[in-house]
This record gives C-alpha cells, sequence and structure tokens, in this order.
C-alpha cells in the first residue's frame, strides 16, 4: 500500500491541494449528487491535519482531522470509486485514531458505514438526522 502522507494547509502545496479538493468535489457533490459547500473554510485552521494516500502522485483517499476544543472531529473520509475495496480508507483511518491517541474524538458517519466506524472504536452518540439529503449518525469514540 501507498504510503500515508500528511500535512497542515500551509503545509500543503497547490497541486496537492487542488487534487484533494477535486477528489472531496469529485465524490460528494458528483457522485454523491450533493450540492454543498464543500469548501467550508476549516480546511484551513493552523490546527486542521489533511492525511491521504496517493497512486501514481495522485491523491485516491483521504480524511482531515479538524479540532473542536478538547475533541478531535474527523471528517471528509473519502476514496476515488476505481481505487476502492484496496483498504486505502481503513489504512487512513487507522492513522487518524493512532495520531488522535486516548483523546475523545467524533465524527459524523452516513448511516449505513456506521458499522465500519464501529471497527475504530466509535459508537453512536446521538440521532439519525438529515445533512445535505444524506442520514447520519454523530458517533463518538472515548479514550482508552
Amino acid at each position: 500500500m501507498s504510503e500515508i502522507r500528511t500535512a497542515t494547509f500551509a503545509e500543503l502545496d497547490t497541486r496537492t491541494a487542488y487534487l484533494l479538493w477535486k477528489l472531496r468535489g469529485d465524490v460528494f457533490v458528483v457522485e454523491q449528487e450533493c450540492p454543498y459547500p464543500e469548501l467550508d473554510g476549516r480546511d484551513m485552521e493552523p490546527a486542521t491535519l489533511h492525511m491521504w494516500i496517493e497512486e501514481h502522485e495522485v491523491p485516491v483517499a483521504y480524511l482531515r482531522i479538524l479540532e473542536d476544543g478538547d475533541i478531535a472531529r474527523i471528517g471528509r473520509v473519502v476514496c476515488n470509486a476505481g481505487y476502492r475495496g484496496k483498504g486505502y480508507p481503513t489504512a487512513l483511518m487507522n492513522a487518524a485514531v493512532e495520531r488522535i491517541g486516548s483523546r475523545m474524538s467524533t465524527l459524523d458517519a452516513q448511516s449505513y458505514l456506521t458499522h465500519w466506524y464501529e471497527r475504530f472504536g466509535y459508537r453512536a452518540s446521538g440521532a439519525e438526522f438529515l445533512e445535505d439529503g444524506i442520514p447520519h449518525i454523530p458517533m463518538l469514540r472515548q479514550p482508552a
């Protein structure tokens, strides 16, 4: 498997940043047919950590870790359709959980993926809600 790359916004070169945002837009906006403001301003926060895997110098899987006070928030977990089934999102989630360590963390899972996130220690922490027309479940991971 390819190396997991990690950078803050300030550390991203323009080509990589463009390709990361394109990957997110291709999946979340185009494939899932959810026109929403994908660029929410949180990517540029100094504490935000971007994690991705490349194939042939192009990002094919990605997630970000945000800082919400004392809690870390994982979001924008995405994989290019042509690279699904290769374990890239699993590798990214394992790396993110390791990076977060013993801190509490949260995420909003698309409802059909809650069992997948449970493999990383996340548990449902609230009622299902709609975000951009897609059912989601808030999930929380308590420190070990």
